[in-house]
Formats: structure tokens, C-alpha cells, sequence
């Protein structure tokens, strides 16, 4: 479902297991946390774990079925994620379907030069101008490692530039508990106070375990903050199929499902009833090159799955589209974005992240973000269905245009003159008249449209006192 958007989903969705399936999955994952175990090393996680009958041997853990599906209860089924100014942005729930781009990118892309540099303080602010400016990019993540600060202040650089230069959503990570604590702070200057950042979120915040079965201090540090906060996060287990998980899409489904249970059970034991986005990313190695390969059909599969288990538990899950393994922007990277975009559609992917990813995450290129905005437009549309009613079935325009006739001036034509879709960078004249426009293509009108976007676009500008303190905790930090 689309906010606003009518919405038919059992004929439009696409499934690959179903109920019966997602509870042997569930069943096997618990085996695997009782017969197997996890290693949490986290003390602290250890002892909420044993005081709720977990058996702990050092620093392996094994909980039992019971365990997990009295945190599953206490987890809400809905999460409204807010904007900068305070108004809900994001319901993530059902099937609705919301999409931003990724973080932490070493390089930003050259459209030119078909080079790739790292990216500055400036680039970051311009590449979250740009998201601002986008319609269908639903929220932000940082997109980039700033490489022009010293690396113990990335994250802080990093989302200060989020907060003054988008009133969207955010999707945040950090490498520590003190990183996010100063994320925090600088919610908290936005909304007033702590209680008024738990009430109003405007932010998810990434974590993830090491596959396989591995739970580092730090992650589950971050995962514990998060629920004392009150703060919506994820544990999203991101493996790689052949590596660090089993080759089969069910058998790495069971693994990571088995790691995100575990988180919730800490999270859940920390704070009963904190929000929880679930979801895992995988992307399976691809056995020529032995590389991580992004928008795979596997990964999609995979994915799909997930987006299956997460309704199973009646959770918001989180995914992946827009994204490939092309070095470029080019028509590798636009078909294996176009049908990931689409795809997460139909699988009913709440938090759609890494819109702009190439060259295996390593990259990201501004031209694919745009060209993938346009994508989702589309996608948008033609999942919105097909609205059934007494003005739509248009029998008396159809008495009316008569044999022969036309519907050049039917009320109908000129309101979609008016109000119908249409393509920002989709290019629809004649040849003659495209050519005579300079021929271009649409990655050409793409990189014409990041050069505007940067120029000329200015997002709301935040309140100055505002801008002062998170400012100062960003100073702090150095």
C-alpha cells in the first residue's frame, strides 16, 4: 500500500513460501539458537539472558522457543517513523513501501569522468539536498564517508549534515555507543527533550550481528541503547550467501532469522515493547568472481523471504533496491535498480534502503539516485492499481465520443493533461525533436538534473539555535 495511492495487493504481490513455510523457518531457527547457540559478547546482555533462562557457557548463549516468542509478543506490529518538523512521514506497517538511499560509500562517482573520489564534508550536504529535493525518496542516510574530518567524528559530520540540509526521515549508524549517543543529543536539540525524540522518532537506527552467529559488544551496545531510548533500530544480519551463510536461500533465511531473533530477545529483555524494524540484508558471492554481488536474483529471493518472515511475526521489516554491482551508472545499473525497486514493491518492503549503490556498496553515484526516483515514480503508479468506479468506467463518455469518435476533449482527458503521471527524465518526442534538444540520453538528463539539484535547490533552513547546539556537539566530538 501507498500513502494516498489505492492499493490491490493480493493479485500484485509476489510470494516465494508462504505460511506453512515461514513456520518450519521460524522452527529451525530455534533450533539453531537452543542446539547451537550464538556468541553474545556483551557481559551485560549475558546476565539479562541468564535471569531469563537462557543457558550461558561463557560467552555462548542458548535460548530456547519460549524465550523468543515471549519477546516477539511484546514487539509492536506498527512503527510511524516522524520529519524534522514533527509530522508523521513514514507508517511502517502492512505493506506499505517507503525508500531512501545507503551509507557509508568510500566513493562518490564521477558521472564525467567515470572516475571515483572520495567524498567531502560538501559533497555529503549535496547529495542530501538532492534526496530533500527528490519526491519519491522517502528518507536519508548519509550516503558517504567524509574523508576531510578526522574519522573519530565521521558520524556526527555526517548526520549534522542530514539534519540541516533535509526535513526527511533518517536511517542513521554509528560505530559506537558514544557515536550515537551525540546522534541522540542532536535529535533530542530538534525535538526539545528526550521524551518529546521517544514520542515524535525521526530516525531508525542501523545495527547488525557478524554471520554467523556472532553478536560483538559493539552491535548489541547500540541494540541496547536503542531500546533504552526507546529509539526504532534494526539487527539486520548482513551475510553473504556461500560465505558467511549457507549457498541455499531458505538455509541462509534460517541463519540470519536465527541472529535477528537473538537480537530481539536482548532488545526486548532491555526495554519490553521498544520499536523494532526486522529484516536482514544478503547478498549471495557469486562463484566466478567470489565477490558480494548486490540485486542477484538470489538476493531478491532471499529478500523476499524475509519480507515473508517478517509478516509471519506481524513486524515492519527493512530491505534493499536501487543498488548493483556496475561500476558506472549505466544500463547494468538501471536494470538491476529498476528491478529491485520494483520488486521490493511487490514483496511489501516497509524501509527500502541503498537507492544509489554501485560497485558493490563501495560506490555511489548521484546520476542512479535520480534515474532511480523516476523508477520508483513508475513503480508507484503501477502498483497504485486500477480504480474501479462510475466516472472511471466511462460509459457516457463513450455514448458521448459515438462511432468513430474521440476523446481529445473529454473532461477526463484534459484533467490527466493536467494532473496525470508523467517522467521527470523520461523522454517522449519525436526523433526529430529529440535530436534537435541534443540527443541526449537519460543518463546525460540525469547528471543535468544532480548539477540543477546542487545549484539551485535550498532545503528549509532549521532553526539557527538549533543549528548552534548540534554545532557544538559536533565540536565536542574533535
Amino acid at each position: 500500500m501507498y500513502i494516498g495511492k489505492r492499493y490491490y495487493g493480493a493479485e500484485s504481490t509476489y510470494h516465494v513460501f508462504g505460511a506453512k513455510e515461514a513456520a518450519e523457518i521460524h522452527t529451525a531457527s530455534c533450533r539453531v539458537l537452543q542446539e547451537q547457540g550464538m556468541l553474545v559478547k556483551h557481559a551485560e546482555a549475558r546476565e539479562l539472558l541468564k535471569a531469563a533462562g537462557a543457558f550461558v557457557d561463557g560467552e555462548k548463549v542458548f535460548i530456547d522457543a519460549s524465550l523468543v516468542e515471549r519477546s516477539l509478543k511484546q514487539l509492536p506490529s506498527r512503527v510511524t517513523i516522524f520529519d524534522r518538523e514533527g509530522m508523521p512521514a513514514m507508517f511502517l506497517e502492512g505493506r506499505n513501501v517507503y525508500y531512501g538511499s545507503g551509507s557509508d560509500t568510500v566513493n562518490l562517482l564521477d558521472y564525467g569522468s567515470r572516475g571515483r573520489k572520495a567524498w567531502t564534508k560538501a559533497d555529503v550536504g549535496n547529495a542530501v539536498k538532492i534526496c530533500d529535493a527528490l519526491p519519491n525518496i522517502d528518507f536519508v542516510m548519509s550516503m558517504g564517508i567524509i574523508s576531510d574530518v578526522p574519522f573519530k567524528v565521521n558520524t556526527r559530520e555526517q548526520y549534522s549534515q542530514m539534519i540541516f540540509n533535509s526535513t526527511k526521515p533518517h536511517v542513521v549508524v554509528a560505530d559506537k555507543t558514544e557515536d550515537l549517543e551525540d546522534i541522540f543529543k542532536m535529535y533530542i536539540a530538534v525535538r526539545g527533550s528526550e521524551e518529546a525524540l521517544r514520542i515524535k522518532p525521526f530516525a531508525v537506527v542501523y545495527n547488525e550481528p557478524t554471520s554467523p552467529l556472532l553478536h560483538s559488544f559493539e552491535a548489541i551496545d547500540k541494540l541496547m541503547l536503542c531500546a533504552r531510548y526507546g529509539m526504532p533500530t534494526n539487527y539486520a544480519a548482513g551475510g553473504m550467501a556461500g560465505a558467511t551463510t549457507p549457498i541455499s536461500p531458505a538455509g541462509t533465511i534460517v541463519l540470519n532469522n536465527a541472529e535477528c531473533l537473538m537480537g530481539i530477545v536482548i532488545h526486548q529483555l532491555t526495554n519490553p515493547g521498544s520499536p523494532f524494524i526486522y529484516g536482514f540484508g544478503n547478498s549471495p558471492m557469486d562463484m566466478r568472481t567470489l565477490q558480494c554481488c548486490y540485486a542477484l536474483p538470489g538476493a531478491i529471493q532471499i529478500q523476499s523471504g524475509m519480507c515473508e518472515m517478517a509478516r509471519y511475526y506481524n513486524l515492519p521489516c527493512w530491505g534493499e533496491a536501487g543498488n548493483g554491482c556496475s561500476k558506472i551508472c549505466d544500463e547494468q545499473a538501471v536494470e538491476e535498480a529498476a528491478q529491485f525497486i520494483q520488486m521490493a514493491a511487490m514483496q511489501g518492503c516497509n524501509l527500502t534502503h541503498d537507492i544509489g549503490y554501485l560497485d558493490f556498496g563501495l560506490s555511489y553515484s548521484l546520476e542512479l539516485l535520480v534515474i532511480s526516483d523516476d523508477i520508483i515514480a513508475r513503480t508507484k503508479e503501477v502498483m497504485a492499481g486500477v480504480e474501479i468506479n462510475e466516472a472511471t468506467l466511462s460509459v457516457d463518455e463513450i455514448k458521448q465520443a459515438g462511432y468513430n469518435g474521440n476523446y481529445l476533449r473529454a473532461a477526463s482527458t484534459r484533467k490527466a493533461a493536467k494532473e496525470g503521471w508523467r517522467s521527470d527524465l523520461g523522454d517522449y518526442m519525436t526523433y526529430d525533436n529529440w535530436s534537435a534538444a541534443g540527443s541526449k540520453s537519460m543518463g546525460e538528463r540525469a547528471h543535468e538534473k544532480v548539477v540543477k539539484l546542487i545549484k539551485e535547490y535550498a532545503p528549509k533552513e532549521l532553526d539557527m539555535d538549533v543549528q548552534k547546539k548540534i554545532s557544538e556537539i559536533v565540536r565536542q566530538a574533535y
